[in-house]
Parts: C-alpha cells; structure tokens; sequence
C-alpha cells in the first residue's frame, strides 16, 4: 500500500473512530453532562447532521483549493472539533462540537476517494478507493472497540481527546506522503454544482440512500436482537459488534477488485445478495452460530455496496468528482437515520424485534431497483461505468473515468 493510501486510511480510522464511539459512551456522556440517555442520544444525530450539512458545504467552499491542502484544512477541522468536544462543558456546547466534528466527514471522504483515484493508474482506481475505506472498517474492529473501553475507564473526554491524537497523527501523515494534485483547468463550485445535475449522480445517490438504508435499518437495532431473541449477553455485544467490523473489512476487501473488474454487476449483487442475507437473518438470529455468520455475511455485503457506488458516482461526475464523492456520504448518513427510523416503526407497530431485518430486505431491493433503473440509463450508449481489467487506460493521469470498448 502506498505511504499515501495508507495516511488516507487513517484518516479514514479517525472518521469512523469518533462517529460510532458516541454510541457506545451515552450512558457516561448522560451522566457527565447531567442529561438522560435519550436525550444524549441527540448528539449522534448532531454528527450525522454535521456530515449531511458539511460534504456540500465545505466541499463547495473549497472548490479551487489544491487538493493536498484542503485534505489538511479540512483534518485540522475535524481535530478541532474533537477537542471542542472533549472540553464541551454543557450539553448545548456539546452537541455544536459534535455538529463542527461532523462538518468535514463527508468532504474529507469525496476529496480523499478523488486523490486516492488518481494516485494509480485508472485500472486499479476502485482498489484505491478501497484502501482508503479499509480505515473506516477497521475503526468497527479496533477503534470504536477501544475508544469506548477507554471513555468507560477513564471518563468519555478521554475517548474524544484520543481521536484527536489520531486526527494529528493522520494531519502529519497527510502532509508527508500525499503529493501536490491540482485541480485542473476548469473549477469553481458552479463547475461541481452542475456535475451534480447528472441525473446518474441523482439515482446514484438515491440508491446510496435506499439500499444502504437496509443495511442500517438493521445495524441500528443489532444489539437488542441479539438480546432479546439470540441470547446474547449484553457483555458479549462489543464482540459480536467487532464481528460485524470484520465481516464490513472482508467486503471492503473484495469491493475494490470486483468494481474495477465490472462496477454494475458488483452494484447489483451487492444489493441483491444483501437482501437476500437480511431475510435469512430474520430466521437465523434465534440460534447463536447461525446467527453470528449471517451478522459477518451482512457486513461485508453492506460494504460491498460502498464502493462501487463510489466510483460509479466520480465516473458520472467525472469532470467535477468531489462534490458527487463527497455528497454519497451524506447520502450514507441519511441512509442511517431513514434505515434507523423505518426499522423502529415496525418494532414499535408489534412487529417483533426481528422485523427490522424484512425492511432492511425491502430497501435493499428497492435500491437494486434504482440501480437497475441507471443501469438502464446506459443501455444503446456508451458504457463508462463497466470496466475491466485489460481496459485501456485513460489517456489522462488525473481522469477517473474508464471505458469498455
């Protein structure tokens, strides 16, 4: 892995760190703020809505700035932000920190898939992008993991104050080892804002939304399903929850190969296979084994996903990628609290705790749909979504695009 893709990759370990280790700390955040658990619980809606605000926002703002120095600009921010947060004093101070800790998220991933992209050649450009996000899967295994054991030992600032740390030593290895890109002859955020008006960006964000809705519909209700109907011990959720990171790396693994081979097909199957495995953990999840190889299957194929929607929206915003890169997390956040919300409903209409997992199915599907509906889009034109590995290469270094003949 290049020194690059491998300070990209931390980055990417200190986004997912801090946006999950919220979630694992209320209970001591709830009491160190003098709040109730539920009304703590707001402060991971001030990250998400930090992401959903900021991968616009910032990445128009930043729209003429070299590459290279708006990854350190934006690093800086997100260290500010958890230091912000690790000193809030209230609650109020304290979710604005978590809403300015989220404001770079979305930014930092579109400009860091897009540097990632062109630090290979274009063949390989999905298995770059995959790099990067490894950092995100392996925050699931070891980050979040640790950061909520040392918020509960040595109090939640602590947890904070340490991602901070991760966020500097991420900003060093930035500016060491990523080169100078620069923008190129046309930019400016009118030039990103009209990539945006593609309506494959438009479909490919909706299919973000939608499909990996399913995934969270049922990541979000995770920990009481093993509970309630598994059996699990609460003590034992972290681990099964480092599982679910490892079925996540595993699919992120093998998302960068099969994307740059053919991004569609790996798009469908995706989506189609993780339909598939949500209703099978609706019958799995009352016995332990099956339960815990069907929770590494959905990981990996909710990372599965990740990916090639990545790429195909840089290939359609191919003139202005930031923007799309940057908004599909945005996109991924919103997927969070929909997914979320749906699941809920049908908990709380008496469908059972393992209902999330049949509307987790039917997002996934209707994101299939959606992602044929492009697909079909492409059909009686030409293709530039469906690469393959002896494809020409671009005749640009910087251009992410890829053709099939």
């Amino acid at each position: 892995m290049p020194l690059a893709l491998l300070a990209l990759a931390v980055v990417a370990f200190g986004i997912g760190t801090t946006e999950f280790a919220t979630m694992g700390l209320l209970p001591q955040i709830a009491d160190g703020i003098d709040v109730s658990v539920p009304h703590a619980g707001n402060l991971v809606s001030a990250y998400a809505l930090g992401v959903v605000v900021g991968a616009p926002v910032l990445t128009g703002i930043g729209a003429r700035i070299p590459y290279k120095r708006l990854l350190l600009l934006l690093s800086g921010l997100f260290v500010v932000g958890n230091i912000a947060s690790a000193l809030a004093p209230n609650f109020g101070l304290l979710f604005a920190a978590r809403f300015l800790a989220g404001l770079p998220h979305g930014a930092l991933f579109g400009v860091g898939a897009v540097v990632a992209s062109r630090l290979v050649t274009p063949d390989r450009a999905a298995r770059a992008v995959s790099k990067m996000f490894l950092g995100l899967t392996v925050a699931n295994i070891i980050g979040v993991p640790a950061s909520t054991a040392l918020g509960q030992h040595l109090g939640w600032r602590s947890a904070y104050w340490a991602v901070a740390v991760i966020g500097g030593v991420a900003l060093a290895a930035l500016a060491l080892f990523v080169p100078h890109q620069p923008r190129g002859g046309q930019t400016g955020i009118r030039h990103e804002l009209r990539a945006m008006g593609n309506r494959q960006v438009v479909i490919g964000l909706a299919t973000a939304v939608v499909g990996f809705g399913g995934f969270f519909a049922v990541y979000s209700y995770l920990v009481p399903m093993l509970t309630n109907v598994t059996g699990i011990s609460d003590s034992s959720t972290t681990l099964v929850l480092a599982l679910y990171g490892v079925g996540m790396t595993l699919g992120t693994l093998i998302a960068g190969p099969l994307t740059d081979r053919a991004l569609r097909p790996t798009l469908y199957a995706g989506l189609a296979l993780l339909a598939v495995a949500l209703v099978t953990f609706y019958f799995a999840v009352h016995a332990t084994v099956p339960a815990l190889i069907t929770i590494v299957a959905i990981g990996a194929l909710g990372s599965l996903i990740t990916t090639p929607v990545q790429m195909l929206l840089m290939t359609k915003a191919d003139q202005a990628p930031t923007m799309a890169a940057a908004s599909n997390h945005s996109a991924f956040n919103l997927a969070n609290a929909g997914g979320a919300w749906l699941g809920g409903l049908s908990i709380s209409a008496g469908w059972g705790w393992t209902s999330p997992t049949l509307v987790g199915a039917a997002l996934a599907l209707a994101g299939l749909a959606l992602a044929f509906a492009g697909g079909l889009m492409d059909r009686g034109g030409r293709s530039d979504v469906v690469a393959s590995s002896d494809a020409e290469p671009s005749p640009r270094s910087d251009q992410v695009t890829m053709t099939k003949p």
